[in-house]
């Protein structure tokens, strides 16, 4: 857990805490600051460190008090306040409410009456059939709970993008044959490609509800139905995941679709912005308030399309990928919202592994698979030495691959294979190839494989070092995080940053999905300094190529441009920019 889901978990627990106090108005607070800190993560550590407390209450949902205690967590590391709340109430608040339908007073009952404090005390009362003793409870409460406790078992955590994206797209293609329906899509989470996914959201129209909702509960995906109303369903699909499906009049298609794609807090400041414009924004539609006889009701002005919703309270329409409750409703107001990368953008992948290494394929094979995926070009950049585990490459090898590449690009026409490598960083930031055998390359990615646990001062020095090498194009996966498995290591970004532009290095976007790295706010950073970017899918297989869309995701989410990623490059650009480079 990073300091900032720390964070977000204290805040969520003072939420918690005042629910079970009975404290009006601060429950919701909490929650909204914890919100807003476990989305922008260290961007609220950067708008403290520039303007102390009285910047931090400009951000989205943090007032005084919690500014404070924000500034408090920053100086030192902990807030009193919550020590001491977990010294008098020592129970894991974020754990248990994992379980749907487990709130701040069913927490607080399972403390007093069965001294409850975890996850694993509560599968022991449940086991015991302890929870039936607590008064005004019973067997239909503690049945309900163990199979909410059950269900967060299955389905801890949420799932990445690249995992449900399809399955999203499949079920979308279902539900577009249904006879009746005009529009359906996906909203939520997924239509802003955020990089991991708590359910699958769907939205459609039809002139016949209940045969959308008959088709959808019957799909072949589905494991079980939680409700099915005339215009709503809700199921779970037998990879552990639940799926909802709305079904509204075509008329209001664009006001449902703006507002069940979020994020909370866009959807906050947006209806903010239409009440001072003299407006009412809903999953309904825009509303005109009426400034006359308090029983005048509103006048519908728009709600068919997102855009002429945005239109008419004089904004651009923001993408949804940015739609994240920050300076993105600024941006549109003043009509100055990025130009951001079209998707099918790129046009080759700049880190491919193949057998020679620890991929599945052949050269040729990755090669034929890209071009039918639609690429220009891939660079070969198998692993080095230091990975003697998977048969990393020396020189030797390296040049004999070289050879083989030469003869597949006399041999696959229209298309290009750059000869490359995946060069290991040592811990002292040196490579491990030869500055001779670098030289011999079109394209150099270096990356970092041990030594994760480095202090940010060692480590920082480390990747400056590697970047320093004038042989060096390009710095892979950045970070080294691995979602849900490996944390991200510690380094100073804006130093690495610095060394990327003044040695020309691009900086990877690799969308291998258990990666994603860099992240969003990584990827705005290096556009804002001015570094390019380059999106990769780290491919092992053949179908891995179709990751290429969820990289560019990414650089949507950070507000990056085409111009702002390398690979979208033609192949004679690219090898232009390398020889002036």
């Amino acid at each position: 857990m990073t300091k900032y889901d720390e964070l977000a978990k204290i805040l969520f627990e003072f939420s918690y805490r005042d629910e079970m106090l009975d404290i009006p108005f601060k429950p919701r607070a909490y929650q909204l600051a914890s919100e807003s800190v476990g989305a922008l993560k260290d961007d609220v550590e950067t708008t403290w460190r520039k303007g102390g407390i009285k910047a931090l209450k400009d951000l989205p949902g943090i007032g005084q008090s919690i500014a404070e205690k924000i500034d408090e967590f920053f100086r030192t590391g902990k807030i009193k306040e919550y020590e001491k709340m977990h010294k008098e109430f020592p129970v894991d608040i974020w754990g248990l409410s994992r379980i749907e339908g487990l709130g701040p007073k069913h927490i607080a009952d399972l403390y007093k009456h069965l001294k409850v404090k975890n996850l694993e005390g509560l599968q022991w009362a449940l086991e015991k059939h302890k929870v039936r003793t607590i008064p005004r409870w019973g067997q239909k409460s503690e049945d309900k709970l163990a199979r909410g406790f059950a269900l967060m078992q299955r389905a801890s955590g949420r799932r990445l993008l690249g995992e449900i994206l399809p399955l999203a797209d499949e079920i979308v293609a279902a539900l577009k044959k249904v006879k009746g329906v005009k529009h359906c899509t996906y909203a939520g989470s997924l239509r802003r490609m955020q990089e991991t996914v708590g359910d699958i959201d769907l939205l459609a129209t039809s002139s016949d509800p209940i045969r959308v909702m008959d088709a959808f509960t019957k799909l072949p995906l589905v494991e079980s139905i939680h409700e099915c109303g005339k215009t709503r369903a809700s199921v779970r699909l037998k990879i552990g995941i639940d799926a909802d499906l709305r079904v509204v009049p075509d008329n209001v298609y664009g006001a449902a679709l703006q507002y069940f794609t979020g994020d909370k807090r866009h959807n906050v400041l947006l209806r903010e912005f239409a009440l001072s414009k003299g407006y009412t924004l809903s999953e309904y539609g825009l509303f005109k308030r009426s400034h006359g006889a308090r029983s005048a009701k509103p006048k519908l002005v728009v709600c068919k399309t997102e855009e002429e919703i945005y239109t008419a309270i004089g904004m651009d329409t923001p993408p949804p990928e940015i739609r994240v409750g920050a300076d993105e409703i600024e941006a549109a107001q003043k009509h100055k919202l990025p130009k951001l990368i079209p998707y099918s953008s790129v046009k080759g992948d700049l880190q491919v592994q193949t057998n020679w290494t620890d991929g599945d394929s052949s050269i040729e094979d990755m090669a034929k698979a890209a071009q039918a995926a639609g690429l220009e070009y891939i660079a070969i950049t198998d692993h080095t030495k230091s990975l003697g585990f998977i048969n990393g490459l020396d020189e030797k090898h390296l040049a004999k691959q070289g050879a083989e590449i030469d003869k597949l690009n006399k041999k696959i026409r229209g298309f290009s294979i750059l000869k490359g490598t995946e060069c290991d960083i040592r811990k002292d930031g040196s490579l491990d190839l030869s500055d001779t055998a670098l030289a011999s390359l079109d394209w150099v990615g270096v990356s970092i494989h041990s030594a994760f646990h480095l202090s940010r001062a060692e480590q920082t020095k480390r990747i400056v070092k590697a970047l320093s090498n004038p042989y060096v194009d390009c710095f892979f996966h950045p970070t080294c995080r691995l979602i849900g498995k490996r944390e991200p290591i510690e380094f100073d970004f804006d130093e690495v940053l610095a060394a990327a532009k003044k040695n020309h290095v691009a900086l990877e976007i690799d969308c291998y999905p258990d990666r994603s790295d860099l992240n969003d706010l990584h990827v705005r950073a290096a556009v804002k300094a001015g570094v390019m970017l380059s999106i990769d899918t780290d491919a092992h297989s053949p179908d891995h190529f179709s990751y290429i869309k969820l990289g560019e995701a990414i650089a949507r989410r950070g507000w990056a441009s085409k111009k702002d990623i390398l690979n979208t490059k033609t192949a004679k650009q690219l090898f232009a920019y390398l020889a002036q480079k």
